[in-house]
Protein backbone atom coordinates (compact mmCIF):
# COMPACT_ATOMS: atom_id res chain seq x y z
CA UNK A 1 0.00 0.00 0.00
CA UNK A 2 2.79 2.41 0.88
CA UNK A 3 4.50 1.72 -2.46
CA UNK A 4 1.25 2.44 -4.34
CA UNK A 5 0.73 5.68 -2.41
CA UNK A 6 4.28 6.74 -3.22
CA UNK A 7 3.71 6.10 -6.92
CA UNK A 8 0.45 8.06 -6.87
CA UNK A 9 2.21 10.85 -4.97
CA UNK A 10 4.95 10.97 -7.59
CA UNK A 11 2.40 11.31 -10.39
CA UNK A 12 0.62 14.07 -8.47
CA UNK A 13 3.82 15.97 -7.72
CA UNK A 14 5.00 15.73 -11.31
CA UNK A 15 1.62 16.89 -12.65
CA UNK A 16 1.63 19.85 -10.25
CA UNK A 17 5.15 20.84 -11.27
CA UNK A 18 4.45 20.49 -14.99
CA UNK A 19 1.24 22.51 -14.85
CA UNK A 20 2.94 25.27 -12.87
CA UNK A 21 5.73 25.38 -15.49
CA UNK A 22 3.18 25.46 -18.29
CA UNK A 23 1.17 28.20 -16.61
CA UNK A 24 4.30 30.29 -16.09
CA UNK A 25 5.23 29.99 -19.76
CA UNK A 26 1.74 30.93 -20.90
CA UNK A 27 1.66 33.94 -18.55
CA UNK A 28 5.16 35.05 -19.52
CA UNK A 29 5.70 38.30 -21.42
CA UNK A 30 5.36 37.52 -24.24
CA UNK A 31 3.71 34.12 -23.75
CA UNK A 32 5.77 31.13 -24.85
CA UNK A 33 2.85 29.13 -26.21
CA UNK A 34 4.99 26.59 -28.07
CA UNK A 35 6.98 25.67 -24.97
CA UNK A 36 3.74 25.52 -22.97
CA UNK A 37 2.18 23.17 -25.52
CA UNK A 38 5.30 20.99 -25.46
CA UNK A 39 4.63 20.25 -21.80
CA UNK A 40 1.08 19.06 -22.45
CA UNK A 41 1.99 15.50 -23.42
CA UNK A 42 4.14 14.94 -20.34
CA UNK A 43 1.44 16.45 -18.16
CA UNK A 44 -1.20 14.17 -19.63
CA UNK A 45 0.99 11.13 -18.86
CA UNK A 46 1.17 12.18 -15.21
CA UNK A 47 -2.58 12.73 -15.09
CA UNK A 48 -3.07 9.28 -16.59
CA UNK A 49 -1.31 7.90 -13.55
CA UNK A 50 -3.94 9.53 -11.35
CA UNK A 51 -6.72 8.21 -13.60
CA UNK A 52 -5.43 4.66 -13.20
CA UNK A 53 -5.27 5.08 -9.44
CA UNK A 54 -8.96 5.95 -9.34
CA UNK A 55 -10.50 7.55 -6.27
CA UNK A 56 -7.56 6.24 -4.25
CA UNK A 57 -5.65 9.22 -5.64
CA UNK A 58 -7.82 11.70 -3.75
CA UNK A 59 -6.17 11.44 -0.29
CA UNK A 60 -2.77 11.75 -1.98
CA UNK A 61 -3.61 14.93 -3.90
CA UNK A 62 -5.18 16.50 -0.81
CA UNK A 63 -2.08 15.66 1.23
CA UNK A 64 0.10 17.15 -1.50
CA UNK A 65 -1.85 20.43 -1.46
CA UNK A 66 -1.76 20.61 2.33
CA UNK A 67 2.01 20.18 2.23
CA UNK A 68 2.60 22.54 -0.72
CA UNK A 69 -0.40 24.85 -1.29
CA UNK A 70 0.69 26.16 -4.70
CA UNK A 71 -1.21 26.80 -7.91
CA UNK A 72 0.10 23.58 -9.49
CA UNK A 73 -1.10 21.54 -6.55
CA UNK A 74 -4.49 23.29 -6.73
CA UNK A 75 -4.70 22.30 -10.39
CA UNK A 76 -4.10 18.64 -9.50
CA UNK A 77 -6.71 18.67 -6.73
CA UNK A 78 -9.28 20.33 -8.98
CA UNK A 79 -8.51 18.16 -11.99
CA UNK A 80 -8.84 15.01 -9.91
CA UNK A 81 -12.14 16.08 -8.37
CA UNK A 82 -13.67 16.80 -11.78
CA UNK A 83 -12.15 13.71 -13.41
CA UNK A 84 -13.90 11.39 -10.96
CA UNK A 85 -17.14 13.42 -11.15
CA UNK A 86 -17.47 13.28 -7.39
CA UNK A 87 -19.75 15.96 -5.96
CA UNK A 88 -18.01 16.01 -2.58
CA UNK A 89 -14.55 16.20 -4.15
CA UNK A 90 -15.59 19.05 -6.43
CA UNK A 91 -17.15 20.95 -3.53
CA UNK A 92 -13.91 20.54 -1.58
CA UNK A 93 -11.84 21.71 -4.55
CA UNK A 94 -14.03 24.80 -4.90
CA UNK A 95 -13.49 25.71 -1.26
CA UNK A 96 -9.75 25.18 -1.58
CA UNK A 97 -9.73 27.39 -4.67
CA UNK A 98 -11.79 30.04 -2.90
CA UNK A 99 -9.21 30.32 -0.12
CA UNK A 100 -6.02 29.64 -2.10
CA UNK A 101 -3.17 31.98 -1.21
CA UNK A 102 -2.14 32.31 -4.87
CA UNK A 103 -5.72 32.69 -6.08
CA UNK A 104 -7.97 30.26 -7.95
CA UNK A 105 -5.78 29.98 -11.07
CA UNK A 106 -5.14 26.27 -10.58
CA UNK A 107 -8.88 25.59 -10.31
CA UNK A 108 -9.53 27.62 -13.47
CA UNK A 109 -6.73 25.69 -15.15
CA UNK A 110 -8.42 22.39 -14.34
CA UNK A 111 -11.70 23.66 -15.76
CA UNK A 112 -9.84 24.64 -18.94
CA UNK A 113 -8.05 21.28 -19.17
CA UNK A 114 -11.20 19.19 -18.98
CA UNK A 115 -13.60 19.01 -21.91
CA UNK A 116 -16.75 21.17 -21.95
CA UNK A 117 -18.85 18.01 -21.73
CA UNK A 118 -17.18 16.90 -18.52
CA UNK A 119 -17.48 20.21 -16.71
CA UNK A 120 -20.91 21.14 -18.09
CA UNK A 121 -22.96 19.88 -15.08
CA UNK A 122 -20.89 21.94 -12.68
CA UNK A 123 -20.80 25.05 -14.86
CA UNK A 124 -24.56 25.01 -15.39
CA UNK A 125 -25.06 24.87 -11.63
CA UNK A 126 -22.44 27.49 -10.83
CA UNK A 127 -23.22 30.20 -13.36
CA UNK A 128 -26.59 30.97 -11.78
CA UNK A 129 -25.71 30.01 -8.19
CA UNK A 130 -26.32 32.23 -5.17
CA UNK A 131 -22.61 32.05 -4.35
CA UNK A 132 -20.69 34.79 -6.24
CA UNK A 133 -17.47 32.74 -6.34
CA UNK A 134 -19.30 29.91 -8.08
CA UNK A 135 -20.83 32.36 -10.54
CA UNK A 136 -17.30 33.61 -11.22
CA UNK A 137 -16.15 30.02 -11.84
CA UNK A 138 -19.06 29.42 -14.19
CA UNK A 139 -18.34 32.50 -16.29
CA UNK A 140 -14.60 31.81 -16.27
CA UNK A 141 -15.16 28.26 -17.53
CA UNK A 142 -17.24 29.68 -20.38
CA UNK A 143 -14.32 31.98 -21.25
CA UNK A 144 -11.88 29.08 -21.36
CA UNK A 145 -14.10 27.07 -23.71
CA UNK A 146 -15.76 29.93 -25.66
CA UNK A 147 -19.20 28.81 -24.53
CA UNK A 148 -22.08 31.28 -24.79
CA UNK A 149 -24.45 31.16 -21.78
CA UNK A 150 -27.02 33.01 -23.92
CA UNK A 151 -29.62 34.83 -21.80
CA UNK A 152 -27.57 34.45 -18.62
CA UNK A 153 -24.75 36.62 -19.95
CA UNK A 154 -26.60 39.97 -19.68
CA UNK A 155 -27.55 39.01 -16.13
CA UNK A 156 -23.95 38.30 -15.22
CA UNK A 157 -22.88 41.65 -16.73
CA UNK A 158 -25.12 43.24 -14.08
CA UNK A 159 -24.05 40.82 -11.33
CA UNK A 160 -23.79 42.22 -7.79
CA UNK A 161 -20.24 40.86 -7.58
CA UNK A 162 -17.49 42.86 -9.32
CA UNK A 163 -15.34 39.84 -10.14
CA UNK A 164 -18.29 38.24 -11.95
CA UNK A 165 -19.00 41.44 -13.88
CA UNK A 166 -15.34 41.70 -14.92
CA UNK A 167 -15.23 38.07 -16.07
CA UNK A 168 -18.48 38.53 -17.96
CA UNK A 169 -17.00 41.45 -19.88
CA UNK A 170 -14.11 39.24 -20.92
CA UNK A 171 -16.58 36.62 -22.06
CA UNK A 172 -18.53 39.15 -24.14
CA UNK A 173 -15.30 40.06 -25.93
CA UNK A 174 -14.26 36.43 -26.38
CA UNK A 175 -17.61 35.60 -27.96
CA UNK A 176 -17.79 38.80 -30.01
CA UNK A 177 -21.26 39.56 -28.60
CA UNK A 178 -21.61 42.98 -30.26
CA UNK A 179 -25.32 42.92 -29.35
CA UNK A 180 -24.22 43.60 -25.76
CA UNK A 181 -22.09 46.64 -26.64
CA UNK A 182 -24.50 48.99 -24.86
CA UNK A 183 -24.16 46.94 -21.66
CA UNK A 184 -20.38 47.05 -22.05
CA UNK A 185 -20.42 50.84 -22.47
CA UNK A 186 -22.54 51.15 -19.32
CA UNK A 187 -19.96 49.09 -17.44
CA UNK A 188 -17.42 51.79 -18.29
CA UNK A 189 -19.00 53.86 -15.50
CA UNK A 190 -18.84 51.04 -12.96
CA UNK A 191 -17.68 51.88 -9.44
CA UNK A 192 -15.09 49.09 -9.55
CA UNK A 193 -11.82 49.91 -11.38
CA UNK A 194 -11.35 46.32 -12.55
CA UNK A 195 -14.78 46.33 -14.15
CA UNK A 196 -14.10 49.68 -15.81
CA UNK A 197 -10.86 48.34 -17.25
CA UNK A 198 -12.37 45.15 -18.65
CA UNK A 199 -15.25 47.16 -20.08
CA UNK A 200 -12.73 49.32 -21.96
CA UNK A 201 -10.80 46.23 -23.05
CA UNK A 202 -14.01 44.55 -24.25
CA UNK A 203 -15.01 47.64 -26.23
CA UNK A 204 -11.62 47.54 -27.91
CA UNK A 205 -12.06 43.86 -28.79
CA UNK A 206 -15.52 44.60 -30.16
CA UNK A 207 -14.12 47.24 -32.49
CA UNK A 208 -14.98 50.36 -30.51
CA UNK A 209 -11.57 51.00 -29.03
CA UNK A 210 -11.80 54.72 -29.79
CA UNK A 211 -14.43 54.98 -27.06
CA UNK A 212 -12.18 53.15 -24.62
CA UNK A 213 -8.81 54.82 -25.24
CA UNK A 214 -8.79 57.17 -22.21
CA UNK A 215 -9.45 54.30 -19.80
CA UNK A 216 -7.02 51.95 -21.56
CA UNK A 217 -4.22 54.51 -21.51
CA UNK A 218 -4.90 55.30 -17.87
CA UNK A 219 -4.84 51.61 -16.99
CA UNK A 220 -1.60 51.12 -18.89
CA UNK A 221 0.07 53.63 -16.58
CA UNK A 222 -0.99 51.89 -13.36
CA UNK A 223 1.76 49.26 -13.32
CA UNK A 224 -0.55 46.48 -12.13
CA UNK A 225 -1.71 43.13 -13.52
CA UNK A 226 -3.72 44.90 -16.21
CA UNK A 227 -0.84 46.93 -17.61
CA UNK A 228 0.13 44.66 -20.50
CA UNK A 229 -3.46 44.00 -21.56
CA UNK A 230 -4.20 47.71 -21.39
CA UNK A 231 -1.07 48.64 -23.31
CA UNK A 232 -1.80 46.13 -26.06
CA UNK A 233 -5.44 47.14 -26.35
CA UNK A 234 -4.52 50.83 -26.48
CA UNK A 235 -1.98 50.22 -29.26
CA UNK A 236 -4.47 48.07 -31.17
CA UNK A 237 -7.22 50.69 -30.89
CA UNK A 238 -5.05 53.59 -32.07
CA UNK A 239 -4.14 54.45 -35.69
CA UNK A 240 -0.46 53.64 -36.27
CA UNK A 241 0.73 57.23 -36.61
CA UNK A 242 -1.06 58.29 -33.44
CA UNK A 243 0.14 55.15 -31.64
CA UNK A 244 3.75 55.96 -32.47
CA UNK A 245 3.28 59.47 -31.11
CA UNK A 246 1.76 58.15 -27.87
CA UNK A 247 4.51 55.57 -27.50
CA UNK A 248 7.07 58.35 -28.02
CA UNK A 249 5.45 60.38 -25.24
CA UNK A 250 5.69 57.39 -22.90
CA UNK A 251 9.33 56.85 -23.80
CA UNK A 252 10.20 60.50 -23.21
CA UNK A 253 9.40 60.32 -19.48
CA UNK A 254 11.70 58.37 -17.13
CA UNK A 255 8.80 56.92 -15.15
CA UNK A 256 7.04 55.53 -18.24
CA UNK A 257 9.96 54.89 -20.60
CA UNK A 258 9.77 51.13 -19.99
CA UNK A 259 6.13 51.19 -21.14
CA UNK A 260 7.14 52.98 -24.32
CA UNK A 261 9.78 50.34 -25.03
CA UNK A 262 7.29 47.53 -24.44
CA UNK A 263 4.55 49.16 -26.52
CA UNK A 264 6.97 49.67 -29.41
CA UNK A 265 7.24 45.90 -29.77
CA UNK A 266 3.47 45.64 -30.12
CA UNK A 267 3.42 47.55 -33.41
CA UNK A 268 4.89 44.60 -35.32
CA UNK A 269 7.71 46.66 -36.86
CA UNK A 270 10.87 44.51 -37.00
CA UNK A 271 12.96 47.42 -38.24
CA UNK A 272 13.23 48.74 -34.69
CA UNK A 273 15.66 45.95 -33.74
CA UNK A 274 18.75 48.24 -33.61
CA UNK A 275 16.84 50.66 -31.37
CA UNK A 276 15.69 47.82 -29.09
CA UNK A 277 19.28 46.61 -28.75
CA UNK A 278 20.28 50.12 -27.64
CA UNK A 279 17.58 49.99 -24.94
CA UNK A 280 18.94 46.66 -23.71
CA UNK A 281 22.06 48.48 -22.49
CA UNK A 282 19.90 50.38 -19.98
CA UNK A 283 19.14 48.22 -16.91
CA UNK A 284 15.83 50.06 -16.35
CA UNK A 285 14.64 49.26 -19.87
CA UNK A 286 16.36 45.97 -20.62
CA UNK A 287 13.59 43.60 -19.47
CA UNK A 288 10.85 45.26 -21.53
CA UNK A 289 13.23 45.62 -24.48
CA UNK A 290 13.84 41.88 -24.29
CA UNK A 291 10.09 41.19 -24.18
CA UNK A 292 9.52 43.38 -27.24
CA UNK A 293 12.37 41.61 -29.02
CA UNK A 294 10.83 38.18 -28.39
CA UNK A 295 7.43 39.38 -29.53
CA UNK A 296 8.88 40.63 -32.81
CA UNK A 297 11.29 37.71 -33.26
CA UNK A 298 9.70 34.64 -31.63
CA UNK A 299 12.15 32.40 -33.49
CA UNK A 300 14.89 33.77 -31.23
CA UNK A 301 13.51 31.64 -28.38
CA UNK A 302 15.34 28.73 -29.98
CA UNK A 303 18.66 30.34 -29.05
CA UNK A 304 19.79 29.52 -25.51
CA UNK A 305 22.41 32.24 -25.03
CA UNK A 306 20.54 35.47 -25.85
CA UNK A 307 19.14 35.94 -22.33
CA UNK A 308 20.39 35.33 -18.82
CA UNK A 309 18.66 34.88 -15.48
CA UNK A 310 21.75 36.32 -13.78
CA UNK A 311 21.65 40.12 -14.33
CA UNK A 312 25.28 40.35 -13.24
CA UNK A 313 26.26 38.54 -16.44
CA UNK A 314 25.10 41.63 -18.35
CA UNK A 315 27.52 43.85 -16.44
CA UNK A 316 28.10 45.62 -13.10
CA UNK A 317 25.39 48.22 -13.74
CA UNK A 318 22.83 45.45 -14.09
CA UNK A 319 24.06 43.69 -10.96
CA UNK A 320 23.73 46.93 -9.02
CA UNK A 321 20.29 47.75 -10.47
CA UNK A 322 18.69 44.33 -9.94
CA UNK A 323 20.49 43.35 -6.73
CA UNK A 324 19.35 39.90 -5.62
CA UNK A 325 16.35 39.86 -7.94
CA UNK A 326 16.35 37.13 -10.57
CA UNK A 327 15.24 38.61 -13.89
CA UNK A 328 15.44 37.41 -17.46
CA UNK A 329 17.77 39.99 -18.97
CA UNK A 330 18.69 40.19 -22.67
CA UNK A 331 22.37 40.21 -23.56
CA UNK A 332 22.61 43.08 -26.03
CA UNK A 333 25.90 41.98 -27.59
CA UNK A 334 24.72 38.46 -28.27
CA UNK A 335 21.42 39.68 -29.70
CA UNK A 336 23.35 42.04 -31.98
CA UNK A 337 25.41 39.08 -33.22
CA UNK A 338 22.25 37.03 -33.68
CA UNK A 339 20.61 39.82 -35.67
CA UNK A 340 23.61 40.03 -37.97
CA UNK A 341 23.63 36.28 -38.53
CA UNK A 342 19.96 36.39 -39.39
CA UNK A 343 20.44 39.24 -41.86
CA UNK A 344 18.39 41.80 -39.96
CA UNK A 345 20.99 44.56 -40.44
CA UNK A 346 21.39 44.33 -44.20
Amino acid sequence: MIIIENIIGQHAEQAASLWAQRDSLVLDDPPDLEAGAAIDHRLEISLDGLRVAGTGAWPCVIALYEAFPGKGELFVVSWTAIEFENTDYVAQAVEIGRNAIEGPGGLLGALAWHTPRQIAPWVRAWIDARDPFKRFLGVSACIEHSVDPKLLLPLRLRDPDASVRAASLRLVAKLGRADLAAEVRNAGADEDPQVRFWAAWALSELGSGDLALPELRRAAMQGDDNTLNALRAAVKATPVKEARSWIGSLYSLPQTAFLGVRAAGMLGDRSILPWLIDQMDNPALAVTAGASFLELFPEARQESDLFTNDPGEAGPRFEQFFGDRAERVPLAGKILEWGRRQGHFE
